[in-house]
């Protein structure tokens, strides 16, 4: 991918962060063990649920805490969490794992002033590889791990492996291989291993996670790295469910205001989380 391409796409993503909060919705610019971030109180935040740190996507090279905060604001009024979209470095200016040690400093951050008891991740694409990412380097740096994690289409593996990758090219209405690839090729420097678990956390040993839900939908080339996850966790006692949604694309998540599946999704995932923390979300 060019620079040129690079900052078209940059400019046409970050359209999404205009997308629509919940009404009542109070952001502040903020930071995070020295990374920005955005915090997030949507109106049926609690005093003390808990708090969503939520990680956006755009393949490591685009997005930003404001891409990330629409997804992450509608999880957490539904959760009745408070939350922080943070904006990791990306690549290429920044590769692999400039993205993870960003993440890390967040969560160690955070944690320091939260219960991690009270604290979960969620991402979206390599926002939720990222999320994954950052648990296994919090689990190896010896900090206490998250309550839970959300992942919606979830890029786990850029080794490449996936069957779906082809398999769902002539549906998938967003990416073909080639774009996974243009964006794993700006992600990893060339004495990167793909195989990294921080890069592939679809190859990591999962044992000792935290419960993760995991969504994506069936007309997506990132299909795999979802399924193999949840297969993965499950033959490593990890407690997960695996969530598929038929006819949906990569994210739909986004559509939660105009589209059913999208708003069950959505719902379900802020029920999970809800659940792991003992919330009861007010209604209205």
């Amino acid at each position: 991918m060019d620079q040129q391409s690079l900052t078209e796409l940059r400019t046409f993503y970050a359209s999404f962060g205009r997308l629509p909060l919940p009404g009542g919705t109070r952001v502040t610019e903020t930071a995070l063990g020295g990374v920005p971030a955005l915090a997030i109180t949507p109106p049926r935040a609690g005093d003390a649920a808990g708090t969503l740190l939520y990680l956006h996507g755009g393949g490591y090279a685009i997005g930003s805490a404001h891409t990330g905060a629409p997804l992450a604001a509608a999880l957490a009024d539904r959760a009745g969490l408070r939350a922080l979209s943070l904006g990791y470095r990306l690549a290429p200016e920044h590769p692999f794992p400039a993205a993870v040690d960003d993440a890390l400093a967040a969560y160690r951050a955070l944690i320091g002033d939260v219960d991690p008891a009270r604290v979960v991740l969620a991402g979206d694409s390599a926002g939720a590889g990222l999320a994954l990412a950052t648990t296994l380097a919090a689990r190896a740096a010896g900090l206490p791990l998250p309550a839970a994690i959300v992942a919606f289409s979830g890029w786990f593996d850029l080794t490449l492996s996936g069957a779906s990758l082809t398999a769902k090219e002539s549906v998938d209405p967003l990416f073909d291989a080639a774009d996974i690839a243009g964006y794993a090729g700006l992600y990893l420097p060339d004495a990167a291993d793909p195989a990294d678990p921080l890069a592939s956390p679809l190859l990591a040993d999962l044992r000792g996670l935290p419960p993760l839900l995991l969504q994506a939908g069936s007309h997506e080339v990132l299909l795999d790295d979802t399924t193999g996850l949840a297969a993965r966790a499950a033959a490593a006692d990890v407690e997960v469910v695996l969530e598929t949604y038929p006819g949906s694309a990569h994210v739909f998540q986004h559509n939660h205001t105009t589209e059913p599946a999208a708003a069950r999704a959505m719902d379900a995932a802020a029920s999970f989380l809800a659940r792991r923390l003992g919330v009861v979300v007010p209604q209205g």
